[in-house]
């Protein structure tokens, strides 16, 4: 398993500079931070979450302008403090029994002008400031998201190379899951389509239904609070002309968004490149049909895109692009750089295809045939 990489103080830092811009930007004195992403993404990647179908943990922080609290109850406290490395990292815990009303943000905040990323009664809405706040990434981010992209990548391969016909749509999910979970990677997201089913649906949640010969796989992997996506596809046989046609058309997709996604644009303008490729490639209308993705972070999209779509795209920033035509779909996350886009999820040895996109070649993988 990989271990999380030694605590930055300059992270923390810089993070702690952002939240007090936040309080100045909004005239507010305080922001609860309630949702697991935001908790991970301020104490430099710690989880707060018990049950991971929920957007908020079994923890949450209090920023004031002076202060700056570790809220939770007696049972999370060790473990937070202990595990996720939150005692070296100046959070005052104000912790009750688990048994008792836990008020203390209302006492704490003491009617302040407070701010909330989860919406409730008397404070004001700060979820999109700070969706937009965890996705500009720090350098260690960036080095994180790169480690998680590679086991990403890795678990992918090796539940694909177990698959055989004849297994189970929920089989094949028990082998991915396996795959991340035994290396550290919480699978938030993990979808399986067999044969026709991937022509029906854009999010499959896996059924009692066995493998005949095509099989798509969907992940979204969390390490320390960032999430990468991925899909694969295999056929096993050889490919049908017609689902090679669209194969091909969606990957020239991709290969537009992954190649427009540079500082200087807009991810609406970014979006408008694919809305061109799409018609282009002769499906004009498959867009409408599912989310083309957009910025990643600490949630699988922290700002999905559209065609007027106004944030900048910027460098340091991660993207889970995921067109789709019916029957395929081309899905990796990237990391936007200085001098270019790198994809983080690719994964060695898998088939691909060279796109060139004027002077620059971008690479998208190929169903995989067996």
């Amino acid at each position: 398993m990989t271990k999380l990489p030694s605590f930055n103080q300059q992270e923390l830092d810089d993070k702690m500079q952002r939240l007090q811009l936040l309080l100045d930007e909004r005239k507010l004195d305080a922001l609860w931070l309630r949702r697991v992403s935001s908790f991970a993404w301020a104490t430099c990647g710690g989880a707060s979450y018990i049950n991971t179908a929920s957007s908020e943990g079994g923890a949450s922080l209090l920023f004031t302008r002076r202060k700056r609290y570790l809220v939770c109850n007696n049972i999370e406290i060790h473990r937070l403090e202990q595990e996720e490395g939150l005692a070296g990292q100046g959070w005052q815990p104000e912790v009750l029994p688990w048994f008792t009303p836990q008020d203390q943000v209302s006492r704490l905040a003491g009617g302040s002008a407070l701010g909330a990323d989860l919406e409730m009664s008397g404070a004001q809405d700060v979820s999109a400031d700070l969706a937009w706040m965890r996705a500009q990434l720090t350098g260690p981010e960036q080095e994180r998201f790169r480690v998680l992209g590679r086991l990403c990548a890795g678990g992918m391969m090796q539940a694909v190379q177990s698959i055989q016909p004849g297994m189970t749509e929920l089989k094949i999910a028990g082998l991915l899951a396996d795959a991340m979970e035994s290396q550290g990677v919480q699978l938030v997201v993990n979808l399986v389509a067999c044969d026709e089913r991937i022509l029906a649906y854009r999010h499959p949640l896996p059924k009692d239904r066995p493998l005949k010969r095509y099989a798509m796989l969907v992940a979204c992997g969390r390490k320390w609070g960032l999430i990468c996506s991925l899909t694969r596809l295999v056929y096993f046989g050889k490919l049908p002309d017609a689902l090679r046609r669209k194969a091909e058309a969606t990957a020239l997709v991709d290969a537009v968004l992954i190649s427009a996604t540079r500082p200087g644009r807009s991810m609406g303008e970014v979006f408008q490149q694919a809305q061109y490729a799409y018609a282009s490639a002769g499906f004009p209308d498959e867009w409408h049909l599912h989310h083309q993705g957009g910025l990643a972070g600490y949630e699988p999209r922290e700002i999905v895109a559209a065609p007027d779509t106004p944030d900048p795209i910027k460098s340091g920033q991660a993207y889970a692009w995921n067109p789709s035509i019916t029957g395929t779909k081309s899905e990796d996350t990237i990391l936007v750089g200085d001098d270019g886009n790198q994809v983080l999820t690719q994964i060695d040895g898998w088939p691909l295809r060279d796109i060139q996109m004027g002077a620059q070649t971008v690479q998208r993988p190929e169903i995989l045939e067996l």
